[in-house]
């Protein structure tokens, strides 16, 4: 069995940019437009040269409609499974993930790995990396999972991430580097599905443009507008917070009305490892009468940083240690700039649960944003002078609600029209420009990329209104992968383009 470390899984495939490279794409023949496709014998070549330990760990996922209780108000949604999230994946690098996925919705579905770099044809996007799930029918995911650290999965069909379809996976570390006592894996959500309409419901209501009667959420917050939301603002945000009115917001699968409660023993130093699963909302989190140790973000280890709060967009994780006093605490996650919150009960000792509208004061205390953190140096890409550069314009706004890169609007039936192109072994460059009014958390399928020389590695990354970011990554996991905002209604009104290697 080869040698398992850090640097073996960050720098899987890189090695067949010479002669190995060559000749696997020779094998496969001549693409179709020159791009590689995800069934070229390159994809499989790289799979084959990553650090695996032989073990396949299987599941199944069943995707169906069903019934969640929110609180004491039941809904009906779609699912993996009767948990919300669905049942966590636990796997340690190396591993083989053998997943199949039973679809039994009435619609096609897929699965997205997302936060993995797996090869190509796995990546769980229909018509890009492959043909989408039909409802009755099964597909079976098969990849080395080589990339430690909290990761989740959910669709990349429309909008069925809004609804119920997503969970954890978390891939350990066989040299975990971390001392603690305990985990917890929080997912936070908003949530309106079953409760005001669909997530359908809400794209067709937001793409109809500002034409709908308003009226206030109470107390000079916000205001609705249909499925809208108009005047939720936040200076971590740069000004316009978000586009979608949620009724509710969760953690783990409950309201702030009827919340999870873990309990520890007090002293107990406990990861806690946070996702952002929301459709339109970013959180800003904070353990009252805690500061907290960050450590990971998007997986990747950062220079530990001790906080208040951390803010979270959609699709980005946070590690944090902290170690728990005497007492009864509120975890708090704040829907940044749109004034609801969701809400779980830390127990370590006797006292009165604090009420639903809790509002810690490390919320209003130091901060974090994932651009202000140092990459860890055993992740740190090493220094090179890009071979490529890619500029990625974030352009639309919310009156016609034209969200686009660089003016163009993504074609799920033409994919490749305007792809980003590189070649295997590449230092690639991508500077993101947000035109818009309103910020965007961009991901990245397949790889990760440094925020600056010295930035955290991550693939997805807030970038505010008016502002630049430049990420660095390397070429060295061939095939076709999104890169699109996260904000489910703005990537499917056509905030997606593709970063294709060329054969």
């Amino acid at each position: 069995m080869p040698e398992i470390n850090r640097r073996s899984f960050i720098g899987g495939g890189i090695a067949l940019s010479g002669l190995g490279l060559l000749a696997a794409c020779g094998r496969s023949g001549a693409s179709s437009g020159g791009l590689v496709k995800p069934t070229d014998a390159i994809v499989d070549a790289v799979e084959k040269e990553r650090a695996g330990t032989g073990k396949v760990r299987k599941f199944t996922l069943r995707a169906a409609e069903t019934e969640f209780d929110l609180g004491g108000r039941t809904v009906r949604t779609w699912g993996y499974g009767d948990e919300l999230p669905g049942k966590e994946l636990r796997l340690t690098a190396g591993d083989t993930l053998e997943a199949t996925l039973e679809n039994r919705l009435p619609e096609e579905s897929s699965v997205h790995w997302h936060g993995l770099a797996m090869r190509n044809d796995m990546d769980g996007v229909p018509h890009v990396t492959q043909d989408p799930v039909q409802a009755g029918k099964d597909f079976t995911y098969r990849f080395i999972v080589d990339t430690p650290g909290t990761h989740w999965f959910h669709p990349h069909t429309g909008t069925q991430i809004d609804r119920g379809l997503y969970a954890p996976i978390i891939v350990d570390d066989p040299r975990e580097p971390l001392s603690y006592d305990e985990e917890w894996t929080v997912m936070l959500d908003d949530w309106l599905d079953g409760v005001d309409g669909t997530p359908d419901d809400v794209l067709k209501d937001v793409r109809g443009g500002m034409d709908h009667g308003a009226h206030g959420m109470g107390g000079g917050g916000p205001m609705r507008m249909g499925a809208m939301l108009m005047g939720a603002t936040s200076d971590l945000l740069g000004g316009d917070a978000g586009d979608v009115f949620y009724p509710m917001h969760l953690i783990n699968g409950r309201p702030a009305a009827d919340p999870r409660t873990y309990s520890a023993k007090p002293g107990t130093r406990v990861r806690i490892r946070l996702v952002n699963a929301g459709g339109d909302t970013a959180y800003r989190v904070a353990l009252g009468g805690h500061r907290m140790t960050v450590t990971h973000t998007d997986g990747y280890p950062v220079e530990h940083r001790e906080v208040d709060a951390v803010l979270l967009g959609m699709g980005e994780r946070y590690d944090v240690l902290v170690t728990l006093d005497d007492g009864v605490f509120p975890l708090v996650a704040l829907a940044e700039g749109k004034d609801e919150t969701a809400l779980a009960v830390v127990r370590t000792g006797s006292g009165r649960a604090p009420g639903e509208k809790v509002r810690p004061d490390e919320l209003d205390g130091e901060v974090v944003h994932s651009t202000e953190l140092t990459a860890d140096p055993s992740v740190r890409l090493e220094k090179r002078k890009p071979e490529v550069r890619h500029e990625v314009e974030l352009t639309g706004g919310m009156a016609a609600y034209d969200w686009a890169i660089n003016g163009r609007r993504f074609d799920h039936a033409k994919p490749t029209e305007g792809a980003f192109t590189v070649e295997q072994g590449q230092r690639v460059r991508v500077v993101f420009t947000n035109s818009t009014g309103m910020w965007h958390p961009m991901h990245l399928h397949g790889h990760t990329f440094q925020v600056g020389s010295t930035g955290p590695r991550k693939d997805t990354l807030i970038v505010l209104p008016g502002e630049t970011a430049e990420v660095d990554f390397d070429a060295d996991n061939p095939g076709r992968w999104l890169v699109h905002c996260h904000n489910i209604y703005h990537g499917e009104a056509g905030m997606m383009g593709l970063v294709a290697y060329t054969s």
